[in-house]
């Protein structure tokens, strides 16, 4: 299984934390990245996306078609997220749009073999 992790991109201070946009700037950074990832998409990707506006903002600039999955959100923690994917055993690959410190410790985990508070911008 092939696993891409998205940040969301650039968002708006303040509350309530699920209900903040993006940014004009953060709204470029989605446009960039779905342009990338339109060249490069695996085959039979599924879209997971975290519940809140910014995350299902940023990964509209790739496609309408996802997954809302609400474990996903802001309090999700790296376990969510594997069960979520299906990692490792599912095929096919999966494209989750989240947020950190989650994304984050799933990277250390996955290319470190611990989680860690690695950032991914």
């Amino acid at each position: 299984m092939d696993l891409l992790l998205w940040r969301h991109a650039e968002a708006v201070d303040g509350s309530p934390d699920h209900t903040r946009e993006l940014t004009a700037r953060g709204h470029k950074q989605a446009r960039k990245v779905a342009a990338w990832l339109d060249e490069h998409r695996p085959k039979q990707l599924k879209i997971l996306v975290s519940p809140t506006v910014r995350t299902r903002q940023t990964a509209t600039a790739f496609t309408d078609s996802f997954q809302i999955v609400p474990s996903l959100g802001p309090d999700g923690n790296v376990a969510d997220l594997l069960a979520a994917t299906g990692w490792p055993d599912a095929s096919g690959a999966a494209l989750v749009v989240g947020h950190q410190p989650a994304l984050g410790r799933l990277a250390a985990l996955l290319l470190a073999g611990q989680e860690a508070d690695w950032t991914i911008k």
